[in-house]
């Protein structure tokens, strides 16, 4: 008899774990309350910090919304990262990573699970915060139109590559390297320019600025809004560095995971 082939990945496997996700998301009012909160304060913050300035300076009154732009795609980036990072992590903190590697899914449909996850939870906290824009300080996000897709799909990439190494890092060193879910990210931004141009930086540092996706983003987003002009080529090198980082990424998570079987990693998952 013929051997059954099962399918290379299991759309039944991911859709369980979006569905344990979305079950541990929604037990905890104080989830739920985080993921809207921090984007709100974000918001207002930093939109009356422009007002203050628009009103004092003629630069950023001809800036159209730049900043608060800023700070929205700033929080995709971020949130996306941490949306799938803080997924993981909570199969860390419950000990349950060993039953999962040990279960019938694989590796690509764990992380392809985190993945949808973390869209989920940076709809419930993105969303509020470009409404709050539009009532606070007039600023309609969506208004950008077709380059928002362009925008949102390089960042978003960007968060999975971030999200899926040090996943993988916290895999192999366990949760005594924890706390760089949330450093590397800050740790990119001065170089991504969220809230200045590339041209700020020295010279020398703004070929690294040129290495990070985000940048041709936040690039993108100012010329579109002060400019008045899509800058396609932008997006276009953005997303070839993302496929890039992506491939990379899922190879260092599957070599660090190899790594944490070999050294028993999956059951010492302590600091």
């Amino acid at each position: 008899m013929s051997e059954v082939r099962r399918p290379a990945i299991s759309l039944r496997r991911i859709a369980a774990m979006i569905l344990r996700y979305w079950y541990v998301l929604i037990s905890s009012w104080p989830r739920m309350l985080e993921l809207l909160y921090w984007p709100a304060l974000q918001i207002i913050t930093w939109g009356f910090i422009q007002n203050y300035v628009s009103q004092n300076a003629g630069f950023f009154a001809r800036a159209g919304g730049t900043l608060v732009g800023a700070v929205i795609l700033w929080d995709i980036l971020f949130r996306g990262q941490l949306g799938f990072s803080i997924s993981f992590l909570e199969e860390m903190w419950a000990r349950n990573l060993a039953n999962l590697m040990m279960s019938p899914l694989k590796p690509i449909e764990f992380l392809l699970a985190l993945m949808a996850m973390s869209l989920v939870r940076l709809a419930i906290g993105i969303i509020p915060m470009t409404l709050l824009a539009m009532v606070f300080f007039g600023f309609n996000f969506y208004a950008i139109g077709l380059p928002l897709i362009a925008f949102f799909c390089n960042l978003i990439f960007t968060s999975w590559s971030v999200g899926i190494f040090v996943s993988g890092l916290v895999l192999r060193f366990g949760l005594g390297v924890e706390s760089i879910v949330w450093t590397l990210m800050f740790g990119m931004m001065p170089l991504a320019c969220v809230y200045y141009p590339v041209t700020v930086l020295p010279h020398w540092l703004q070929f690294v600025a040129w290495a990070l996706p985000p940048t041709y983003v936040f690039e993108g987003m100012r010329a579109l809004l002060m400019q008045h002009v899509f800058r396609a080529e932008l997006m276009a090198d953005a997303l070839a560095i993302n496929v890039v980082l992506i491939a990379a990424s899922f190879s260092v998570f599957l070599m660090l995971l190899r790594s944490a079987r070999e050294h028993g990693s999956l059951i010492q998952t302590g600091e």
